[in-house]
């Protein structure tokens, strides 16, 4: 006859092996808990005024830099005719001080103000940084936002002119946006296409006008996949080379670029934010999107000329400028 002492540890092993039977049964392991799909319910506290309208507003490209070099009171004593945006990149010192030394003189014209801001991104380059820095407390005519200066961020840059005229200089009537290696005649541009003594246009758009689609060489400087742009053709656009635009359509640009989605062709992209805004640019011969062999009499009949170093800017502009007084 078993002992107690048996008894009892036969009773305790059927406990423990019960306890554990009733766990397995009543609570699953780790790896059968991953396996399980129990719905869980959560509380959530309803936001207020959700419609419709308020989700179709959100920014599908909020354009969430900052400024890190600015001038926001360059407009604040005066009202310009004129603010000319030139996108540039670090390193182009020399074309900047050609600019400034040349068509891009904001004293040029004594009846006309004009003001002239360089567009940069930050360079991984800290010391270009800095060049940039200084000669920005020099000159006091160069804009910077916190995004990466590239190529496929052309439109960034010019996303920022756009901004900083509504924000800092919304009573402006007329805005340029070009390139540094662009020679502007000035006189054609103001006297004879904007016409300071005329009424102010309003909703205006005008450069030189390409109808094209896009390019599916990826080999192209100019790629764009279909997945980013699946339409066969562009709506018309205007070279980024140059156009001008009246100074209200800078801020609805940007306020529909915050709602279209961005993509790394600048001038197709201001383009598609027009479509959307109902505006159409006009074809304007006078701006080329091409270098032209110099010569006065052409030059004379020009805006915009394209692929202009430094030197030759100096060199053109101080012929036009010493020969005004002949005839073609």
């Amino acid at each position: 006859m078993p002992s107690k002492v048996s008894c009892l540890y036969l009773l305790t092993v059927v406990c423990w092996a019960s306890a554990l039977w009733y766990l397995s049964i009543s609570r699953p392991t780790p790896s059968y808990v991953g396996q399980i799909s129990v719905p869980i319910r959560k509380t959530v506290k309803p936001h207020k005024n959700i419609t419709f309208s308020n989700i179709r507003t959100r920014p599908l490209n909020p354009h969430a830099f900052d400024f890190v070099i600015n001038e926001p009171k360059k407009c604040e004593t005066i009202t310009p005719f004129l603010v000319i945006l030139i996108s540039t990149t670090h390193k182009e010192f020399d074309a900047r001080q050609a600019i400034r030394e040349t068509w891009g003189d904001e004293s040029t014209f004594s009846d006309v103000r004009i003001i002239t801001i360089f567009l940069l991104g930050r360079n991984t380059d800290t010391v270009l940084n800095q060049m940039v820095e200084q000669e920005s407390q020099i000159f006091h005519d160069i804009v910077v936002e916190d995004f990466i200066d590239s190529y496929h961020n052309l439109t960034l840059k010019t996303l920022m002119g756009m901004r900083w005229v509504a924000t800092f200089c919304p009573k402006a009537q007329y805005v340029m946006k070009t390139d540094s290696d662009i020679f502007v005649n000035m006189d054609n541009l103001i006297y004879k296409l904007l016409k300071p003594t005329t009424k102010p246009r309003r909703r205006y758009f005008t450069g030189y006008v390409i109808n094209g689609g896009p390019i599916r060489d990826m080999r192209s400087k100019w790629y764009m996949p279909r997945d980013l742009y699946p339409e066969s053709k562009y709506p018309p656009f205007c070279s980024g080379t140059g156009y001008v635009f009246s100074a209200d359509v800078a801020e609805l640009i940007y306020k529909t670029s915050l709602h279209t989605r961005l993509l790394h062709l600048e001038d197709v992209y201001v383009g598609l934010c027009l479509r959307k805004l109902g505006i159409h640019p006009y074809q304007n011969s006078g701006f080329n999107h091409w270098k032209m062999a110099y010569s006065l009499c052409r030059y004379r009949r020009v805006i915009t000329v394209h692929q202009i170093s430094p030197e030759e800017m100096h060199r053109i502009w101080n012929d036009m400028s010493s020969k005004k007084h002949l005839r073609c």
